[in-house]
């Protein structure tokens, strides 16, 4: 893929965006809230996207802010939000999330790199998640599915998720930046799949490198 094909790319993906399941972070982002971002990113990891989200609601109707989550212990929460992936761990975290917030940033979640990942199970993908989706800022958050198919593509020639995220930070118009975890994941998920990807419906086939792919549908 060449750098000057970004925009159509870019385009065709926000054309069939409207027909695919828009990731769960999507969904609860839109309040702009970047608490429940932050909640709902930790909640999703090892975890099913409809799991999440149920999960996420549940812990919001009785939990809508920091000083509300501090206020229940970890068992409560651990009631909550089961059936998501390693639930206790995640429990734990988000008490002691809440009580960093309030105790260190005043009830608010930092919207700073450096100290989303003094959060316990804040890692780069999370900090990214939640400054771009939370806070409105320009960053790129880099999943599975946004490591696979950028070097797919030929975008990046990368090894890691945290390689392919300063990567991109150099061949990305930082306009796209916010969005492009949005347009990847679903599509990852449904036509540019891990093993066997549906070539034969990929609307940004004529710009793909296809490396790796060995088999395709």
């Amino acid at each position: 893929m060449k750098k000057d094909d970004i925009d159509e790319v870019i385009k065709r993906l926000r054309e069939i965006y409207p027909a695919l399941r828009e990731p769960v972070v999507t969904t609860i982002a839109k309040d702009n809230d970047p608490f429940k971002v932050l909640v709902s990113t930790v909640l999703s990891l090892r975890t099913k996207d409809e799991t999440t989200l149920k999960a996420s609601y549940r812990l919001f109707e009785k939990a809508s802010n920091v000083e509300a989550l501090d206020k229940f212990d970890v068992e409560e929460i651990e009631k909550l939000i089961y059936p998501v992936g390693f639930y206790k761990t995640k429990a734990k975290n988000l008490k002691k999330i809440a009580s960093i917030l309030i105790n260190k940033y005043g009830g608010r979640v930092p919207c700073e790199m450096d100290e989303l990942l003094k959060l316990p199970n804040v890692g780069r993908k999370t900090a990214n998640l939640v400054l771009a989706k939370g806070c409105n800022k320009d960053a790129i958050c880099v999943d599975i599915h946004v490591h696979r198919i950028s070097n797919r593509l030929g975008l990046v020639k990368t090894k890691t998720p945290e390689e392919t995220e300063f990567e991109l930070m150099k061949v990305l118009p930082r306009k796209y930046w916010i969005e492009f975890n949005d347009l990847l994941v679903p599509f990852g998920q449904n036509i540019c799949r891990p093993i066997s990807p549906f070539c034969s419906k990929c609307p940004v086939y004529e710009f793909c490198d296809r490396v790796g792919v060995e088999k395709h549908r």
